[in-house]
């Protein structure tokens, strides 16, 4: 038998999903019961019977795979794959943000640690982070908004909101700068180009579509462009391939690479099942305060 037989096999024996992330090597893709984004593959999973999870991302995904599943044994991999961006805020310095707007909402983006999470009134993702901003703002003077300032940016330009953000952001979509998305286009003029929204302003205004990793592979999907620049972490283009053979996608950046999501390999799922091991706990208290956030959240998720 070859590695893939083997994680199969284990699979089974410890009623075990495996979840993969959009930004992860096509090997790891390939061997996923659920490829998509993070809070999607925590959704899918707890709607499954499997007893463990082995989450294919970073720290804070298998946390808010844990979050929505707490009776399930949550695994990562490696245990050393973290996320920048969520890394850029803690429990502490989000408390002290707070004290000096007492009155302002705090919302999260779903990149954040579950301390963080813990502390906010409501989280987004990239793709509903605008219709909740929105909603917000009926009844909230003053916003915070967490971590990404330029997720934090692109929200403000489209809803008209003065946000209070913190100053992190994706250092593999920093990598993307607006000369790429210029030079793609010049040398491929007919293709449409789509940004995450945490590329930087100059990128954003560049392009011709802002969306979420979903929003893009559901749009690549719908419409007749045959033609893609895209603006995100290069992980992405294996499933759009895969899902769109007749199309033809090109990295706005080759740079724009998330070490961490290549951190995951076979060998490590395989010993993850095998071992048990780098399993993911959180206090209850944490999860039930985590877990309002997150499910606060799911109404606006689109």
């Amino acid at each position: 038998m070859n590695i893939v037989d083997d994680i199969m096999k284990l699979k089974k024996t410890r009623n075990a999903v495996i979840l993969a992330h959009n930004y992860q090597l096509p090997e790891i893709q390939d061997i996923a019961d659920f490829v998509g984004d993070s809070l999607g593959l925590s959704i899918q999973a707890a709607g499954t019977g499997a007893e463990v999870i082995v989450f294919c991302g970073v720290h804070f995904m298998a946390e808010t795979a844990k979050i929505l599943s707490p009776q399930k044994t949550v695994l990562l991999p490696d245990i050393n794959a973290g996320c920048p961006m969520a890394d850029m805020i803690d429990a502490g310095q989000l408390r002290a943000m707070k004290a000096q707007h007492p009155l302002a909402a705090v919302v999260c983006y779903v990149n954040t640690t579950a301390d963080v999470k813990a502390e906010c009134d409501l989280c987004c993702t990239s793709a509903n982070a605008v219709s909740i901003v929105k909603d917000v703002m009926k009844q909230n003077k003053e916003i915070i908004f967490v971590p990404d300032q330029y997720l934090g940016d692109y929200v403000a330009t489209e809803t008209g909101c003065n946000l209070i953000s913190w100053k992190g952001y994706c250092p593999s979509h920093a990598r993307i700068l607006p000369e790429d998305i210029l030079s793609g286009k010049a040398l491929h003029p007919s293709a449409l180009v789509m940004a995450h929204p945490e590329c930087t302003p100059g990128v954003r205004q560049l392009s011709d579509k802002v969306l979420s990793t979903e929003g893009m592979c559901r749009y690549v999907k719908e419409i007749e462009q045959k033609e893609f620049i895209v603006a995100t972490e290069v992980g992405i283009l294996y499933r759009m391939q895969l899902d769109n053979p007749d199309k033809t996608f090109y990295p706005a950046s080759d740079k724009a690479v998330c070490p961490n999501m290549k951190l995951t390999t076979l060998e490590k799922v395989l010993w993850a099942l095998e071992e048990m091991h780098h399993e993911i706990t959180l206090p209850d208290e944490t999860i039930f305060r985590a877990k309002k956030c997150i499910e606060k959240m799911l109404t606006y998720r689109s």
